[in-house]
């Protein structure tokens, strides 16, 4: 009797363009708040978790399926750094008691900014065999980190700006890649250029 053996291969989509809208939205709408454009964090919190949150964390599930390792690493590591975030500014607004506001120490999310620097300085590495768009952009997020790093060490009011006007570029710049991604996928040709890699 001879077995017949049939593999079964489910075809995913590419998640790229839905993760990297997650973060072109939620860096749109936080460096917003942090250019004094909008107030307060209460309408940050939806998007932090939905959308740099949840989306990315779902980018980051398919990415994996797909053996995507930097995808799947970044996607994942933003995602969860979102969520941080927003259970960050839960705590700052009181949201869980005035105990665990009164003992928050804003100093520990600069060494949680730090971590976060250090990951991304590898992800840029990676990003030279990337498009030049994908490597600037992680540049910018290299930036973003120590300027938020510094701010919450408190070395001054420049790297707060620092902080805000990165954030803004790599929205401006996140919306620019997920179009160029999601057509190139849609017309299977390049409509928007991002640049051939810096190492191939």
């Amino acid at each position: 009797m001879i077995m017949e053996v049939k593999q079964v291969k489910a075809v995913v989509a590419d998640p790229t363009p839905l993760g990297l809208f997650g973060l072109a939205i939620i860096t749109l709408v936080a460096s917003s708040q942090k250019l004094g454009w909008t107030d307060g964090l209460s309408f940050l919190l939806p998007w932090a978790f939905f959308l740099g949150g949840m989306a990315q964390l779902i980018a980051s599930i398919f990415d994996f399926k797909h053996n995507n390792l930097f995808g799947a690493t970044a996607f994942s590591a933003y995602g969860l750094f979102w969520i941080g975030m927003g259970m960050s500014w839960l705590i700052k607004l009181g949201c869980f008691g005035e105990t665990l506001f009164s003992a928050a120490d804003g100093r520990q999310l600069g060494f949680v900014f730090l971590g976060y620097m250090f990951l991304t300085i590898v992800l840029a590495i990676s990003g030279l065999k990337m498009s030049k768009a994908m490597f600037v952009l992680l540049c910018l997020i290299v930036l973003l980190f120590l300027g938020l790093a510094f701010d919450s060490f408190g070395f001054g009011a420049m790297w707060h700006a620092v902080a805000a006007w990165s954030e803004l570029a790599i929205s401006l710049l996140t919306f620019y890649v997920l179009a160029a991604k999601y057509l190139s996928i849609f017309f299977g040709k390049e409509l928007l250029n991002v640049g051939k890699p810096i190492i191939k």
